[in-house]
């Protein structure tokens, strides 16, 4: 019943019902920009205030080794069950070996209401996250680029690491870090006053895009569908098993759990335009945004916090 739920509810069913309901690109633009910037920055400070620890860098390499690895058994399951061709299957795996920004702040602030705030450095580990499982997408579909004369180049590499969401997700969190919570204090109350009103306004636009997106949508079979819940359920409860195996508290290993089942489709799509353009998007951006975001938002992340809590239990 928390209203960020309730929000991406609304928008869910607005969209469906057709309704004229919509937030003007720009602002949801800005809003994207608002909340990457604030949960960099607190990330950063928490980080500060804490220091540096072993468990830091076993979330980091845990987080690296997930993102590069999931997309692999991804994969498999997109090109036997789901019956796409290699193309296809490789640019949907990418997307769920990634991570969805909007996915780790959902569950974190439905951590905090519960007063079980992750650690700080999910942050870093997060925007770790976003880029090994492109490049195990474009390894997955090399023959393909090959024949099409198209995947690599500096244009490429460039949109892969300079994108904007993982330049503003590290640069918030290097400036939290380097300045922590004195230096932040003039601009703290900005960034945490109007925090939780944002999300609800930016989850209503998510809940619309969602709903028009898989009503627009012809390409997403039954299978697909069914793999949409599937892959983020079996990778959801694998990243809480490796976070609780490393040692990270419950809170961590839930949120770990939380990236691990959530797909990109901001970062992502960005890249794959470039360096897959005979990929469908609307196959990979259909079952990220319409089918797993809605699922991870309701069910999903509180099935891998309870998990969570039992494993740390």
């Amino acid at each position: 019943m928390s209203p960020m739920i309730l929000f991406f509810a609304l928008g869910a069913f607005a969209g469906a019902a057709r309704s004229d309901l919509s937030v003007p690109e720009p602002i949801a633009k800005g809003m994207s920009l608002y909340l990457m910037a604030a949960i960099g920055l607190k990330g950063g400070i928490q980080v500060a205030q804490a220091g540096f620890s072993s468990g830091i860098v076993l979330a980091l390499a845990a987080g690296v080794a997930l993102s590069l690895l999931l997309p692999i058994p991804a994969y498999a399951l997109l090109r036997k069950a789901g019956r796409l061709d290699r193309v296809n299957a490789a640019a949907v795996a990418a997307h769920y070996g990634s991570v969805s920004v909007v996915t780790f702040v959902t569950g974190t602030e439905i951590l905090a209401s519960l007063a079980m705030p992750p650690a700080g450095y999910m942050v870093a580990v997060m925007a770790a996250m976003e880029t090994p499982a492109i490049i195990t997408g474009l390894l997955l579909a090399r023959g393909a680029l090959s024949a099409g004369g198209r995947g690599s180049g500096p244009g490429l590499w460039h949109e892969t690491f300079l994108n904007g969401s993982v330049v503003l997700l590290i640069g918030s969190f290097v400036i939290g870090l380097v300045v922590g919570k004195e230096g932040a204090a003039p601009v703290l109350p900005f960034f945490e006053s109007g925090f939780r009103g944002v999300l609800c306004l930016f989850l209503l636009d998510m809940g619309l895009i969602a709903a028009r997106r898989l009503r627009e949508t012809r390409n997403l079979t039954w299978r697909l569908l069914a793999l949409g819940i599937a892959i983020p359920i079996v990778q959801g409860s694998l990243g809480v098993f490796v976070g609780s195996a490393i040692g990270l508290d419950v809170a961590s290993a839930a949120t770990l759990g939380i990236l691990a089942a959530s797909a990109s489709y901001i970062a992502v799509p960005a890249v794959m335009r470039l360096s897959l353009p005979q990929a469908d998007p609307g196959i990979s951006l259909g079952m990220a945004l319409a089918v797993t975001f809605p699922f991870n938002v309701v069910l999903g992340i509180p099935g891998f916090i309870a998990l969570a809590t039992r494993l740390g239990a």
